[in-house]
Parts: C-alpha cells; structure tokens; sequence
C-alpha cells in the first residue's frame, strides 16, 4: 500500500531533515513505525501487510529540534489485491456431438483477475453469421461443462468461453475451429473389470454373473459366445446402451472355458475374452496298479483324474479294506480318492482288487561315498581303495571291471565281498592303473552298475622326438620337440641342460631351472568398479570399467554371472561374450535380491571374478506420489465439516496407502492435522468454533512418505448446511420402466437435501398408499407394486419439499399384458351373401398398439370355429360366401406384440331370409374359467420332501377350459415323475419324490378368457 502527505506549514524555523511514518491495524490499539531508515520523500510504500485488515496512517515531520506532533490518522484503508476481470478459461474443448447438440469442457482460468470465478458464460454463432448469442444464463454457469442444444443439423458452429468475476466478465477462450452438429460415431470399447481379466472362479451350482462396461456410437450389437462349444441354454444375457451382463445359474463343469465378447457398430468392431473356471468335485483317479508287494508294504501308482474339477489336484487318500485273513497271508483291497484346491472330494477309484502281500524280490542296489563322484586322484606307488555298501533281494552276484575289461586279483590287486559291502584294493599304484573301474551287481530283479574314475600321478616319459634345432649360430640355437606320451596324470615342466664338445669329449653340463611351455601372456586382471545403474522388478543394468592389465592380450570379452541371495549356483547372463562396459540383466523374479560378478577374457582364459556387487532387489523404483484433487466440502455443522477428494493422478509407483488431512482458519497462517494415514477419501473435521471460516488440504502417503499439500479448498463456515431438495439419478432411471403383467417392480430414486425433505408419491386415479408399498429414508425412497396389472401403466410423480424448495420428479411405468376386447362390435350392410363387421379398438391395449385383428365365424348347426382372417389391421371387415338363410356367430380378437393368449368378443349372429334385407341380432354365449384355490391357503400346497404328492384343484368354465402347467416360463411335460389329468370339473396333479421350492404356473382358458395362477 502507498501512503502520501504534504509538508507542514510550519517547519519550526528549521529545515526539515525527515519523516516518520506509523501504521495501526484495526483490531489492535499499537501503533508501529513502517520504516526502519528516515524518510525524506513524501510518499512511502508500506508492506508487510495482512491481507483483509484495515489499517491507518499517521505522519511526523523531524527537524534539529525533534519529532513534531503527528498528523491527523487516515481513514481506514482495506489491504487487499487489485482487481481485474479474469483471463480466458483454459484447454477449451468439444466432449460430444449430436444432431442437435455440442457439448463444452473447459478448465478454470490461469489468472482469475485476483476474484473468485463466479460463473461462465457460453457464446454459440453460425460459421458464416456475425453475430454471438448467448446460451447461458446471464448471471453465468456454475460448473466448467455445457451442452448447446437446438442446433441444425450438420451445420457449422464457433464457440468460445468467458470467466465471470465481481469485476466483470474476462476475455473469451474460442474453441479451436468450427464444430459440426452431427451425431459422433464412436468405435465400440470394451472395459473389463480387473477381476474379470484373471481367471473368474465360481463353485459348482452357483451362479455366474459377467458384467462388462461397454460404449460406441451407434449402440453396437453385443454377441457373447463359448470358445469351444456352445453357450448353456440355462445362460441369460442383458443388454443395454452402457453394459452386457451374462447370468448362468446353477453351473456346473461344462461352463467352464473361454467366453467371447464381441461389439460391432457402422463404426468398426471388438473383442474381448473372460476365463471362467467352475470348482466342482475332480473325477475319480485312473489306472489305479500295484508296482510293488512286500510282506508288510504295498506300493501303488495311478494317474490323476481326467478332469480336476476346475482347481489344482492337492493331495490323495488313499484307503485299505481287509478282504480275507489266511494262515500265511493277509489279502487286501485299494482305492483312491483325488481332493482339488477347491476342497472337494472326488469318487473313489476303482479298486486295486485282492492283493496278498508276502516278501518280493528287491533289485540291486549300491551306496558310495560321495568322495568317488570326482575323479580319484592317486600319487604312483600309494594304495588305490574304492569301498561301496549294496543291497538286493536274492544277495546280487559282484563284479569289477577296468576300461571294460574284467578285474583279475594278482598280487597287488585284491577284491574282498560280503553281503552287504565289496571293495577292491590296488598297492603300489603305477601309470596304468589309471581308469575307469565299474561295479556291477546283479539278480533276478535286475542289474545296477556304478563307474569310478581314477588318475595315476607319476613321473612323465620322454619327450616325442625328432629333437629339433633350427637358428643355430655363435650364441644361440631354436629348439623344439613334441610332448611325452606320458605327460604322468598333470602339466608337464621342461629342464634344459648344455654341454660343451670337442675332439676330446664331452664336457660338464649346465642345468636350467624347469619351466613351462607357456604362452608370452597371461588372463587379465579382474573387472573393476562393477555397480548396477538400473532397476526394474525384472530387469538391472549394470556396468563396470576395464581390468587394469589385459594380461599382455586383447580382451575379447566379458562374461557376466548373477546369484539369487539364497541360492549356491551362480547363472551366467549373457550366452556369448559381451562386448561393451555394460549389460542389460532380464527374467528376474520381482522381489528377489541379486548380486552380481564380471569375468574379463583373453586368448589366455578368464580373469578372476571382479568383486560382487552388492545384493540389490528386483522391483520397480518407487517416489513420493503426486497430490491428491482439490478438497471439496461435502457436508457441514456448527461443528464440522466434510471434505472429500479424489486420488492422486500418480502414485509414484507404489500403492498410496493413507492421506493426511490438514485445516486452518483463513486469517491463521499454521497448519494444524485432523488425521494421519486415512484409508478414504472422505472425512469429517470435528471439534471446529462455530461461524468460523475454515479451508483444507490433503497429502497423499506411500511407502516413500508425504506427498506436497494439494491445492486448498474453498474457504467454508462451520455451520449447518442447508441444501435444496433433488434427485439423484441418472438419464436410464428417467426412461420408461416396462413391465409385464404380474411381475413385481420397485422404482428406487435417491435424493439429497438438507433439512431432510418430505417425500410424497402421487399417481392420478390411484391411492397408493394402499396399491403399493412405500419405504423412505434420509436419502432413498422406493415405491413396490407386486402383481402388476395394465392399471399400474402411467405416471407416477414424487415430490420433494423442505424448507428451501420443492422438486418434482414424474416416472413412467408402461404395464404390458394382453389388449382389452374391441368394444362397440356392430354389423351392418347385410346381404343374402355377405356382412360387413366393424368395431372400436380395445379400452386397453395391453401397453402396445394393436397390431392385428383375428375374425372367426361359426355355424349355428356347427361347434367348430372357422378363421375368416388372421391379419386384418383395419377396425371393419366383409365377410363373404355366407350361405343365405343360414345362421352365424362370429368373435374378434386383437393382438399386440406382447399378446400370450387372446381376449374375445363373442358374438351370435343369426341370418334368416327376408324379401329386403337381413337383419343381424348379437348376444354373449360364453364363461370364462376359474380356478379355485380356497381351500390352498397362499395358494401353496405343503409336503414333506421326497413324498408323493396327489392334488385336485377345482375348474369350471363353459365352454370347457384348456389347463396347461409351466414352471419358470416352460411348459411342463408328463413324465415318470409328473403327469396331470383334467376333467369336466378339476385338474389332478401327480408329483412323485417332490422337492424343496417347486413353483408350478397353472393357466386354465378357453374361448372367453385366460385366468392363471
């Protein structure tokens, strides 16, 4: 804020030297200097400043002689921001299109002019007009999303947004070129739950239920099919706009498999797949045989069932029954049960038939020491011993052989064998006892044989000739000679000696020290500086720096070596050499910990190992998660408040485990915490001082710790909220609900307001507080109709009313049933030949037009019906080719497209001769059959399960009713179980071995109407 004054009039005889300026804030009594150096300009800008509170001013003049008296105070002066209309909304865009419609989204304005946005306001205007008219209200909308609607048909449009402060309305945001009102054509899109991406796993006799999300524009058609077979005939399958749902009840094995999901629309075509397993009870193991038999032990094989019933076979029981006890043997009977994951028992196998158990042969077998799996090394003239324990039912016959051929026991040779152990000894070992020395035993179960290699380490023989000598001169010669064909079991060292000759013989010699026959170079040094500069939870790239020394040779290559923590064996990463300081590692298990070594190779070999990193865990790097939405106030009281957001768009790649909620009030500066590691996304600060203004802030928590503050709320009073009434549903719960006659519906409609509203269900001509059943609560009401009739079709309203407004919501509920008779028959232009008929359409009409009219006549002499016409859509008709003289009754039935059975309108119609014209005389011949239940209270019969049961269930009407019986919408057939017999007076029903829950549909007609029960 800048503060100004003008001089004094008085400078006191002395020039003023400066000025001291003091500020007081409205809610204290101190005044404070706003300057810490003197002021000697007329003006001074003030900060520090609260935003929102008031403040005054008062100056002093300072001159050699003091401070003067200060001035008068200022007014009280707001410190607050400038204000100026906002900026453009932001990321302007088209979410839908239609025939006649554009639906907007927009952002809130990157500068909102230093004023809350109060509104928005739409712009529509042809492509080729001038002129920009207004779609919304003038006090702007409220949220950042609109539809404009009535617009022409593949007309092109401009739109554009403006933001709404107290200071005006902003600059506009356009949306990027012109919009065609044309319905969008969307490909169809499949969302699948995540459970319905593993594997869904339901219990036999249970129920499946496949929900899947769907969209595309056109609707697509839906088609679910069975990879392999053909979809259960038990299956059910909803459909709408916005989902598909398959239902299986009672499901057993065989609905196990691959369902495919297919939608297809003008706009291209989907597919998806679901994995259905049903748990059921395995089948019974198969090939059940005896491998062994013992005198007290039996051993078994068998393969595992043919079908696992849909989980993993766990475990076996198998079971024992004694069949006969003899004097020397005991005879028994095996069989096998498999148990699944699913805890369900298979039948038992067949079963093994008598075994006599008594004592069998055994094959050889032979036990060694370990020490005799690696070659047996052995210095010249030591003692060879190779010792072993065998076993075998009868004792197996022993035999040693060397290099295939048989052992022969000389002096220094000796074999010595028991029963249960052999072992050969050879003394003084020379070169030729190296080999390869086998142990074979045998019987009349078989044979085994084991080999041991042994190395004789001797002294090595001479060289291979020719000696060469090449490059022979004054001071040196080349010498070069073959290898020892007897290098004595290791590498050979070689010892030079030199002598001098001449014509009087042969001098002393001169002796080297022994050497070996190497190449000029060496293995390089190991690998340095090895450390991994990358993790995922299956992969780790690591790099490393070269050997200090290459060994005199180019490195050719490094190999790379990997070890689990708990395991021995390390595993080599790279199949050939690599080539490059660094190396990619795949196909680690997530969560494991590796460590790892690099080898340096050379013509000479490989280097030792480098030093082992450090363990490191296979997982994807993790960070502290992005904050959560903007909070929004759900709810308040004196007290509290109710806040709730939405979860962070990023988790930092770690599950976001809690959220920390913090409040302040707005003229406070300090954070305080309401909780810590909240699981929800919603929460209630309590304990809060009434009429106080308070905002919020949420953090979001993973295992990394606290995300930044998200941005904070909009400023709320503690107080209780009031909130007009409205309801809370969406476009399908505004459709019509059709019903079918005799079903039950409930319309469930939730609302909001605060107080509670009053809930009131209304439908012209009906009392529904006796029709229906109506159950309200805080924030639902539902309406239950059971037994609906064509009388329950038409509109219901339900209003809300509390203390702030009333809302009005109005459902349709369309009945659908059979039509009504045609009304107000007549016949008229009657000839010797011929009649014309002609009626109303139905009083009722079933919930759908009808359709089509049935005509029937019938002689009078005669009882069968003859059909004029079964497809008359006109309300008259000619009847020709009558008989004159004779007599007819003719009937007329309508039909719509939900019609089951037909209603009639019966009609005598007698016809005699007269010298003008015939005259037509109607009358009504028929009853409609009833069913009488009386004496079945709530028309159920009770019975014990597994009892027979004989019922006789009274029926009269003329002429004499057809009786059919259908359970669950399918007729019922007669069988050894159920059959039915129908005479003048009743139907006899017959249930042998009934069940529990039988549900039996009985429906009694005949020309007149069709009763049911």
């Amino acid at each position: 804020m800048i503060v100004t004054w003008g001089r004094p009039v008085d400078n006191g005889g002395a020039e003023i030297e400066g000025y001291i300026l003091e500020k007081r804030d409205k809610d204290g009594i101190r005044w404070t200097k706003c300057h810490k150096k003197r002021l000697t300009d007329l003006r001074f800008r003030v900060t520090g400043l609260t935003d929102g509170h008031f403040y005054e001013f008062r100056v002093s003049a300072e001159n050699a002689a003091g401070v003067g008296e200060s001035s008068e105070p200022s007014i009280f002066y707001r410190a607050c921001d400038a204000l100026y209309p906002p900026g453009p909304p932001s990321n302007p865009k088209v979410t839908d299109t239609s025939r006649s419609s554009v639906s907007l989204a927009w952002s809130k304005p990157i500068y909102d002019g230093g004023a809350p946005i109060k509104g928005y306001v739409v712009e529509v205007k042809e492509a080729t007009a001038d002129e920009w008219i207004t779609c919304t209200p003038p006090t702007g909308l409220q949220g950042k999303q609109f539809t404009v609607t009535k617009l022409k048909e593949n007309n092109e449009y401009n739109f554009r947004i403006c933001a709404i402060n107290s200071e005006g309305v902003g600059e506009s945001a356009t949306i990027p070129g012109t919009v065609i009102a044309a319905d969008k054509i969307e490909p169809p899109e499949i969302e699948l739950d995540a459970d319905l991406r593993k594997v869904v796993t339901v219990r036999a006799s249970g129920t499946l239920r496949l929900f899947v999300t769907i969209k595309g524009r056109p609707e697509p058609e839906v088609k679910w099919e069975k990879a392999e077979g053909t979809i259960s005939d038990r299956a059910q399958i909803e459909v709408t706009s916005s989902y598909t749902m398959l239902v299986i009840d009672n499901v057993n094995r065989f609905d196990s498999g691959r369902y495919n999901l297919t939608l297809e629309n003008n706009s291209g075509k989907k597919s998806a797949f679901v994995n259905v397993r049903v748990l059921d009870s395995p089948s019974a193991p198969v090939n059940l045989t005896i491998r062994e038999v013992k005198r007290d032990s039996v051993a078994l094989a068998w393969e595992p069932p043919l079908i696992d019933g849909g989980a993993k076979i766990t475990n076996y029981i198998i079971e024992k029954r004694e069949s006969t006890r003899k004097a020397y043997a005991t005879r028994y009977e095996f069989h096998v049960i498999a148990k699944n994951a699913a805890g369900l028992f298979s039948a038992p196998s067949e079963t093994t038939g008598p075994v006599t158990v008594k004592d069998d042969v055994d094959a050889p077998r032979i036990m060694m020491d370990v020490k005799f799996r690696d070659i047996v090394v052995v210095k010249a003239g030591e003692v060879l011993k190779i010792n072993a324990d065998i076993a075998g039912r009868p004792s197996p016959v022993i035999s040693w052989t060397k290099d295939g051929k048989e052992i022969e026991e000389k002096a220094r040779v000796e074999i010595v064998s028991t029963d249960h152990t052999t072992a050969i000894t050879v003394k003084d070992c020379i070169r030729r006892d190296s080999g390869q020395y086998v142990l074979t035993l045998q019987n009349v179960a078989g044979t085994r044989s084991l080999a041991i290699n042994c190395k004789v380490l001797d002294r090595p023989g001479p060289p291979a000739g020719p000696l060469e000598i090449t490059g022979l001169n004054a001071e040196k010669c080349h010498l070069s000679w073959g290898p020892p064909q007897e290098n004595g079991g290791t590498r050979n060292e070689y010892i030079f000696r030199v002598m001098g000759v001449n014509k009087y013989g042969v001098g002393e010699a001169l002796e080297s020290y022994a050497v070996k026959a190497l190449d000029p170079f060496t293995v390089p040094n190991p690998p340095k500086s090895l450390e991994i500069t990358s993790v995922t939870k299956d992969s780790m790239t690591l790099c490393w720096a070269r050997p200090d020394s290459d060994g005199g040779n180019e490195i050719s290559g490094y190999i790379i070596e990997r070890r689990e923590k708990n395991s021995l064996r390390w595993i080599r990463v790279n199949k050939k050499p690599v080539y490059d300081l660094r190396v990619k590692s795949l196909g680690l298990r997530e969560g494991c910990e590796y460590e790892y070594r690099v080898y340096a190779e050379n013509a000479a070999g490989l280097s030792l190992p480098s030093d082992t990193s450090p363990l490191i865990r296979a997982e994807d790097p993790v960070f502290i998660p992005s904050p959560p939405s903007k909070p929004k106030i759900l709810d308040s009281t004196r007290s509290n408040i109710t806040i709730g957001w939405t979860k962070p768009l990023f988790d930092g790649g770690a599950p976001v485990t809690g959220y920390t909620v913090e409040y302040k009030k707005t003229d406070e500066t300090d954070w305080s915490i309401a909780i810590q590691n909240l699981r929800g996304t919603e929460y209630s600060v309590i304990g809060l001082t009434s009429g106080s203004e308070y905002v919020f802030r949420v953090r979001s928590i993973n295992k990394v710790g606290a995300s930044d503050p998200s941005d904070v709320s909009e400023p709320q009073v503690a107080k209780e909220r009031e909130e007009e009434p409205a309801f809370d549903i969406d476009s399908e719960m505004r459709k019509t609900l059709i019903v079918k006659a005799g079903d039950s519906f409930t319309m469930t409609v939730p609302f909001r307001g605060k107080p509670v509203p009053n809930v009131m269900w209304n439908k012209p001509e009906t009392d529904l507080r006796t029709r229906a059943s109506i159950d309200s609560s805080d924030y639902c009401t539902s309406l239950t109709i059971e037994k609906a009739t064509r009388n329950d079709s038409g509109k219901y309203a339900l209003t809300l009313q509390n203390v702030l407004s009333t809302a009005t919501l109005t459902l349709v509920v369309k009945v659908l049933d059979s039509p009504g008779p045609p009304s107000n028959i007549a016949v008229k232009d009657v000839t010797k030949e011929s009649a014309v008929l002609s009626w109303d359409v139905p009083e009722n009409d079933g919930g759908a037009p009808v359709k089509n009219y049935y005509i029937e006549k019938r002689e009078a002499s005669k009882k069968a019906w003859v059909t004029i016409t079964n497809n008359c859509h006109r309300l008259s008709y000619k009847v020709t080719s009558l008989q004159e003289g004779a007599v007819y009754y003719f009937r007329v039935s309508g039909e719509n497209e939900f019609d089951e059975m037909f209603a009639y309108i019966k009609k005598k119609n007698p016809i005699f001769k007269t010298h003008i014209f015939n005259v037509l005389e109607t009358f009504c011949f028929s009853e409609s059959p009833e069913i009488d239940m009386k004496g079945f209270p709530h028309n159920t019969v009770y019975i014990r399960v597994g009892s027979n049961l004989k019922v006789e269930i009274p029926i009269s009407g003329k002429p004499l009713p057809k009786t059919t019986l259908s359970r669950d919408g399918v007729p019922l057939k007669a069988t050894m179980r159920f059959n039915t017999e129908t005479t003048a007076e009743s139907v006899i029903i017959n249930l042998k071995e009934s069940m529990a829950g039988l549900k039996v549909r009985i429906v009694s007609y005949n020309q007149c109407l069709n009763p049911s029960l």
